[in-house]
């Protein structure tokens, strides 16, 4: 009785920690397609069988119009982009995830945002709160993974005020 127990504990655990990892995150976040740029993807199919170069520099050749503004100063592209299968993202653990699981990734340094998205605070989400369908919209939808600071906006004018009972200007 007493190793069904602990059997059943360790099971516990194991799952537990699983979810923890990222392993069954997918199912529970639904997301759309990444908006990919058109023309480079999939990235394999011109970096294939060329050897990575983790020097950072400024790219000159190709994906010239890329300007790392997300921690420059410490990041280079091979931190995020798996130098071997480019159609994958390297968390820092070393596993490789698709592109729609770009939140695993985002997450592992921003988590409070991460933790934010995934209870809707952060983001956008549409569908049900509790139970039903919902698709979360994934970080890329919105910021610039290479540059993600929103540009300077001008603000709307506020909403005018009623001035009488139909609400008329």
């Amino acid at each position: 009785m007493r190793v069904l127990i602990y059997s059943f504990l360790l099971l516990f655990l194991c799952s537990m920690l699983s979810n923890v990892q990222g392993r069954n995150v997918k199912a529970e976040y639904p997301v759309p397609r990444p908006p990919l740029s058109k023309g480079i993807f999939p990235c394999n199919s011109c970096h294939e069988g060329i050897p990575a170069n983790p020097t950072k520099r400024q790219l000159k050749d190709e994906h010239i119009n890329i300007k790392l503004h997300h921690a420059e100063g410490v990041r280079w592209c091979l931190d995020c982009h798996d130098p071997t299968n480019r159609d994958k993202l390297k968390l820092a653990n070393g596993e490789l995830v698709a592109f729609t699981e770009s939140y695993l990734l985002c997450g592992q340094c921003h988590g409070t945002t991460y933790r934010d998205w995934k209870a809707g605070i952060h983001g956008k989400r549409t569908g049900y709160f509790n139970g039903g369908k919902r698709t979360y919209l994934l970080c890329v939808h919105c910021h610039d993974p290479h540059d993600p600071k929103f540009k300077p906006m001008k603000p709307e004018p506020p909403p005018y005020g009623p001035k009488n009972a139909n609400n008329v200007r």
